[in-house]
């Protein structure tokens, strides 16, 4: 979730290992569940996690939850991959999980579909807690699948625009522009030429720039990817087109695909001190809330600014928006411990105090509404930010689809065509775009 673990590269994994769950899974378990979740046993739960500062945090929750629940005793296993946790919840076993959390909420649609996790919904019913009044929008949506509500969010990433505050002043900017078109003439104007390169750049446009993925983009124009029978609504809602625009428009007004992509190839890498915004040579980030500690940690020679991303022009009056993704946690249908595994899920994800303290260890943003408000929350005054953008019940997040997020891959294989070229009719490639994933989504079923 912060840094290293939780990108592009694990969505993709992730959908390929889910692909094993359709047929190896059955039914369901519900509220239901016979074991007495009062008497005395021992959990399993595996979660992803690796660095030492997060597996203490992880085990610091735990022991929270111990504390409060004397009779369940956990056993606790980080560092275990998506394909490792699909592989248990296929196979079930003494030593399987009861109660799993992922990165991947594009898995969510594979995991619901599937059976592999339970459906929650009758557990939040027996509790008297109404999932809509505990999360923010977007990650209620990723949680749950065609009704199916088989996970809940634990801790949550928002994307938003880090800007060089000292880049601005030189170049006689205010602030941090709010619409695309005012950020197209402030990427403009940040970026001083060197030759045939950039002496800095004023923002990487380019579907390969670390987060400028197609899905973050696209958060910020509110897309509906599919309509009410589940078919693509890639070529037929206008916010789609009008995205790809203006990204490509971007790419060219910088310099084009081609000068942008050798310039980039010669910056450090995504999760290194020598990150390009780190480093002066790029003046705005697309990037999610653990940038912000990456890029202090380095000492930059300038102020750091965060906001909100831009809208479309024609969406101004929801600016502060953003794109949220995050953790998720459920509990695995092979368990034959439902009821002591939903009262582990339960204060880990909806315990304000429980959720604050996790959030303030791995400085991830908090995934229910009271904790996004809570007192106690401790951060730098700038990560305000993605708590109002979490927060914010325009923020969007991609749906999830019975093939995981295969889709969200289709559509990102497209923009890198576009963007560099290969694809010209935009309406035709979304149109293309639209029939593979209506065919991919087919054949999943």
């Amino acid at each position: 979730m912060p840094g290293t673990s939780r990108k592009v590269t694990l969505a993709l994994a992730a959908s390929a290992a889910l692909a094993l769950l359709a047929t190896a899974c059955t039914g369901q378990s519900d509220a239901g569940a016979s074991d007495d979740a009062s008497k005395e046993t021992t959990l399993n739960f595996w979660h992803a996690w690796s660095a030492p500062a997060e597996v203490k945090a992880v085990k610091d929750l735990v022991a929270g939850f111990e504390k409060t629940h004397p009779t369940i005793h956990v056993n606790v296993v980080g560092n275990m991959t998506d394909d490792k946790i699909n592989q248990a919840l296929r196979t079930g076993g003494g030593k399987a999980p009861d109660v799993i959390s992922s990165f991947t909420t594009n898995s969510v649609g594979r995991f619901c579909s599937s059976g592999a996790l339970v459906d929650l919904n009758p557990f939040f019913e027996k509790s008297g807690i109404d999932p809509e009044k505990t999360f923010p929008k977007a990650m209620n949506e990723y949680t749950q699948f065609d009704g199916d509500r088989c996970a809940v969010p634990l801790l949550g990433d928002a994307y938003g625009l880090y800007y060089n505050k000292t880049a601005f002043e030189k170049a006689g900017i205010a602030g941090p522009p709010k619409t695309w078109s005012e950020f197209e003439k402030v990427a403009e104007k940040l970026t001083i030429p060197q030759g045939h390169s950039y002496k800095q750049l004023g923002f990487m446009p380019n579907y390969h720039g670390w987060e400028t993925t197609t899905e973050h983009y696209l958060g910020q124009f509110s897309p509906t990817y599919f309509d009410k029978d589940g078919k693509s609504n890639v070529a037929r809602d206008p916010a789609f087109a009008q995205a790809f625009t203006v990204q490509k428009k971007l790419v060219d007004a910088l310099g084009g695909y081609r000068k942008l992509e050798t310039y980039r190839a010669g910056l450090g890498d995504e999760w290194g001190p020598k990150h390009p915004f780190h480093t002066g040579q790029v003046a705005m980030q697309l990037d999610g809330e653990w940038r912000l500690g990456m890029a202090l940690d380095t000492k930059p020679k300038f102020e750091i600014g965060v906001a909100p991303l831009p809208v479309p022009d024609d969406q101004a009056d929801q600016y502060g928006k953003g794109y949220i993704t995050g953790t998720i946690a459920g509990i695995a249908a092979t368990s034959t411990k439902q009821n002591a595994a939903w009262e582990l899920v339960k204060y880990m994800t909806t315990d304000t105090d429980a959720v604050v303290n996790f959030s303030n260890a791995i400085h991830n943003v908090p995934s229910t509404l009271a904790a996004l408000k809570s007192p106690n929350l401790k951060y730098d005054p700038r990560f305000k930010t993605f708590l109002e953008i979490a927060a914010n019940p325009h923020s969007t997040t991609a749906p999830a689809s019975v093939n995981g997020g295969v889709y969200l891959t289709t559509i990102q294989e497209f923009g890198y065509a576009y963007e560099s070229g290969k694809a010209t009719d935009l309406k035709a490639g979304l149109q293309k775009t639209a029939r593979q994933i209506d065919t991919d989504i087919a054949q999943a079923k």
